[in-house]
């Protein structure tokens, strides 16, 4: 990786956003939690969810990841309250696709995760980039099994 395509893909806006992650921390009482980890480069992210009607009504997630990995999760934060799981599957299956096959841009509200697209070339980061989704629908998924 040349320094041209470093500073491409550690844009000043990936790093503004790892540096301001929203909801960074835990949950005292989670309805459902899951931890996921990328055996690639040991980024984890442990999501914490409280779910009301099907919907996330409380969110936290610690976030222990490189600046691509915090980055997600600063974009998933903003937007993950008041999601349902279809909706988190659906944003989760798009950057997949985003990222692996250039496929387009997650559907709004998640459709900020357009910062991602320079590193559709480094499959070495997506894991990274999937955690913070792949958490939060896991810990859904738990939530409701045990409601």
């Amino acid at each position: 990786m040349s320094d041209t395509d470093l500073i491409k893909l550690y844009s000043a806006r990936i790093l503004a956003l790892a540096a301001d992650i929203p909801h960074q921390g835990r949950l005292s009482g989670p309805g459902g939690t899951a931890r996921r980890r990328s055996p690639l480069c040991g980024s984890t992210v442990t999501a914490d969810v409280v779910v009301k009607d099907g919907l996330i009504v409380d969110f936290a997630q610690d976030v222990k990841a490189c600046a691509l990995g915090q980055a997600s999760a600063a974009v998933l934060g903003q937007v993950a309250i008041g999601r349902s799981l279809s909706e988190l599957v659906t944003a989760r299956d798009a950057l997949i696709a985003m990222l692996k096959d250039s496929g387009p841009l997650p559907p709004p509200p998640f459709d900020a995760y357009e910062v991602m697209v320079p590193a559709r070339d480094y499959k070495n980061r997506h894991a990274s980039i999937l955690l913070p989704l792949e958490a939060v629908c896991d810990a859904m998924q738990a939530a409701l099994a045990a409601a």
